[in-house]
C-alpha cells in the first residue's frame, strides 16, 4: 500500500513548477500502478499549448474556470469544477485558464517524474512502454 500526502509531494522533487503550471506528481511510473496521478494547477492568464502524442490523459477540474480548445475540430469547451476532459486521441489542444485551475490528472503510460512539455507540447516517449492509440 502506498500512502502519500499532497503537502509532502509539494515540498519534494516530485513537484514540478513551470511558468504556466505546477504539477504535484503523487504516483509515478516506478510505483508500478500503470498510470501516473497528479494534482496540477494551471495559472490564470496563460495559454497552454499541449499535444500528448506519447500519452493519454484524463483531467478532472476541482476548482477554477477557463476553456479548452480542441485544435483538431476548433471546438472550445468551458472548464469549471466538475468537468472532466479526456485526451483519448492524443488531441492537440490549448487550455486558457481564466482563473487558476486546479485539476486531478492521470497519465497512461505513467510519467517518470521530471517531464515538462517539449517544443511540440508533448512529454517525451518512454521507450519501455507501448501506448495504445484510439
Amino acid at each position: 500500500m502506498l500512502i502519500r500526502k499532497l503537502s509532502d509531494t509539494r515540498a519534494s522533487d516530485r513537484n514540478i513548477v513551470t511558468d504556466g503550471w505546477e504539477s504535484a506528481r503523487l504516483l509515478l511510473k516506478d510505483e508500478g500502478m500503470g498510470f501516473s496521478f497528479h494534482i496540477t494547477t494551471m495559472y490564470a492568464g496563460k495559454e497552454l499549448h499541449m499535444h500528448y502524442k506519447n500519452h493519454l490523459e484524463a483531467v478532472f477540474v476541482l476548482q477554477g474556470e477557463g476553456t479548452i480548445e480542441d485544435l483538431g475540430t476548433g471546438e472550445i469547451h468551458e472548464l469549471k469544477p466538475g468537468t472532466l476532459y479526456a485526451l483519448n486521441a492524443h488531441d492537440k489542444h490549448i487550455v486558457r485558464p481564466k482563473t487558476d485551475i486546479v485539476t486531478v490528472c492521470a497519465f497512461n503510460p505513467p510519467v517518470t517524474g521530471r517531464e515538462v512539455h517539449d517544443e511540440t507540447g508533448a512529454y517525451p516517449a518512454d521507450d519501455s512502454v507501448v501506448v495504445l492509440a484510439s
